[in-house]
């Protein structure tokens, strides 16, 4: 009897360890899928002049959603909007269910409401696609060289191209966190984030050759990243312990409880979500200004918006 009792705890075993597999093999799958996407360009762009105007704003906003969109932004591919669009539409989404009774309603309705809150998160990230989109089509245009063809067509193409990647890159998100490992949506922002260093060193190395920077200076960077990245890791794992005291009760001649407990409380409660939300604030004043300043007026723009992000270069 105890044989057939370990024989099936093993089958178990086996079969959980094969859909773990299954699980990391799919989401590989769909991280080598969204890296390939990132390298489809749009239709009707001058890949040079494009790199050269990258290359000038690397320490500008620009560079910052190039790094959140895994390079896809100085390749001005099908993804150059990342997944902003549908990160925006969710906080927009969780701050109407604090101050709206509609979506109170629906967060407090279980299954449904989830899935109803769902659905307007999908709905409101298409339209800021299309705003986006419509407002990095117009932005091209406003640059001299990159564009080949300017006209309506071209805008047209461009919007429902940065569409359609968004919404790819949100579907396959959501497949990873169905079917793989993980929430999708923070696996493909740390897939594009990770891509990026291997160039970054790169880079780095290449102005110690050089002799742009000290042997001296990539060590001391190099400390600081570690440095940071422990400090991170420590915060984020942080727990405040709330000390529970459990009453005695007595039950015939006997006494039960009296026990100590803890509660643990995250200290970072709200995670990269403050980061991200002001990524998000950080490119709406230059997609409205977008639809009518001239090209020194967004250069202006741009340099008032990405200054906290220059400052932490700095």
């Amino acid at each position: 009897m105890s044989s057939s009792f370990a024989s099936v705890d093993s089958l178990k075993s086996n079969s959980s360890l094969d859909d773990l597999k299954k699980r990391i093999f799919y989401t590989l799958f769909i991280l080598i899928v969204y890296r390939f996407c990132t390298y489809v360009p749009l239709p009707g762009i001058d890949a040079q002049a494009l790199k050269g105007l990258i290359s000038n704003n690397q320490r500008s906003l620009l560079g910052m959603f190039n790094l959140f969109a895994g390079g896809a932004v100085s390749r001005m591919a099908i993804l150059a909007l990342g997944i902003m669009p549908y990160i925006s539409s969710s906080i927009i989404i969780q701050l109407l269910t604090g101050v709206t009774d509609y979506f109170k309603n629906l967060k407090n309705s279980g299954e449904i409401g989830r899935r109803k809150i769902t659905q307007y998160t999908r709905y409101g990230t298409v339209i800021l696609a299309i705003v986006q989109g419509y407002g990095v089509a117009v932005s091209l245009e406003n640059s001299q060289g990159i564009v080949l063809e300017a006209g309506f067509y071209f805008r047209l193409v461009t919007t429902i191209t940065l569409l359609t990647g968004t919404i790819l890159l949100m579907w396959l998100g959501e497949q990873i966190t169905a079917r793989g490992i993980g929430n999708g949506i923070s696996l493909i922002i740390f897939a594009g984030i990770v891509a990026e260093i291997p160039g970054a060193l790169a880079s780095t190395f290449e102005l110690g050759r050089t002799g742009a920077i000290s042997a001296g200076a990539i060590i001391v960077i190099i400390a600081i990243l570690i440095a940071a990245i422990y400090f991170i890791v420590f915060v984020e794992r942080a727990q405040r312990k709330i000390l529970i005291h459990y009453p005695k009760r007595q039950i015939g001649n006997k006494l039960y409880g009296g026990d100590a407990s803890h509660l643990p409380l995250k200290v970072n409660t709200a995670g990269v979500i403050p980061a991200i939300f002001a990524s998000a604030l950080l490119i709406l004043p230059i997609t409205i200004s977008n639809f009518t300043s001239s090209s020194n007026e967004l250069v202006i723009l741009n340099d008032l918006t990405s200054a906290p992000y220059k400052i932490w270069l700095l």
